[in-house]
């Protein structure tokens, strides 16, 4: 399962049938958004199948944004069965996610 651009319409279900979601929100405009991007792919290809990977467009789907809170761009949000877990503010390394990922699925 590749990396998905959710739009708020198909969102909750996506991430409620998901074991463990990492859900990406960024802006077009953001820099360390760009920063991040690459990172996100990564680890997209490298939990292919185990974790649904997507991003939220904060422009675009201002509605979502809103209600996770999301004062800052890029904030990642770890959801298990639809409900938020954990949550990372501001570009990190992908071992920072990893480790997060990692714990939330043994």
């Amino acid at each position: 399962m590749a990396m998905q651009h959710f739009k708020t319409a198909e969102f909750d279900a996506a991430v409620e049938a998901a074991p463990l979601a990492m859900v990406d929100f960024w802006a077009e405009w953001c820099g360390p958004c760009k920063m991040l991007s690459p990172v996100i792919e990564e680890l997209a290809q490298e939990f292919d199948g185990k974790v649904l990977v997507g991003k939220v467009n904060v422009d675009e789907e201002p509605e979502l944004a809103r209600r996770f809170g999301v004062m800052t761009i890029p904030t990642v949000v770890f959801l298990k069965n639809g409900k938020e877990v954990e949550r990372k503010v501001g570009a990190m390394p992908a071992a920072v996610f990893r480790g997060v990922l990692d714990k939330h699925l043994g």
